[in-house]
């Protein structure tokens, strides 16, 4: 089992910066490829983000450019940069993990999930 807690959502202005992180509880957790998926009011959850145990990294096109994944394997955690913000990036922002290295773009290949955290961008 591990348990996800995400932290650093909150208010942004438009073209600002926000960075997110994510506490993984399994001391495994350097095998797990971690994700960030988000989902906004009225819509399905999407992939946003995933990186494997030894740094590669997959990006949804939305936000290729703007957001950069990076993990720190002593410390659990795995971390969103998020760059460029756009209101169209608002949304509950999900940490999620699974075990093995495929660069997963499904909510379905995930095994754990955070209980997310909100990021507003104002215009």
């Amino acid at each position: 089992q591990v348990q996800l807690v995400e932290s650093g959502g909150g208010l942004v202005q438009a073209g600002g910066s926000r960075r997110l992180s994510c506490a993984a509880s399994r001391r495994t957790f350097s095998r797990y490829t971690m994700a960030w998926f988000r989902q906004a009011p009225g819509k399905e959850r999407e992939f946003v983000a995933a990186i494997n145990w030894i740094g590669g990294t997959n990006y949804a096109n939305s936000v290729k450019g703007r957001f950069t994944v990076s993990r720190d394997n002593a410390k659990n955690t795995v971390s969103l940069q998020m760059s460029s913000l756009e209101p169209e990036d608002t949304a509950v922002y999900y940490c999620a993990a699974r075990n093995g290295g495929g660069l997963a773009l499904t909510t379905a290949s995930y095994d754990y999930w955070g209980q997310g955290t909100q990021v507003t961008v104002s215009s």
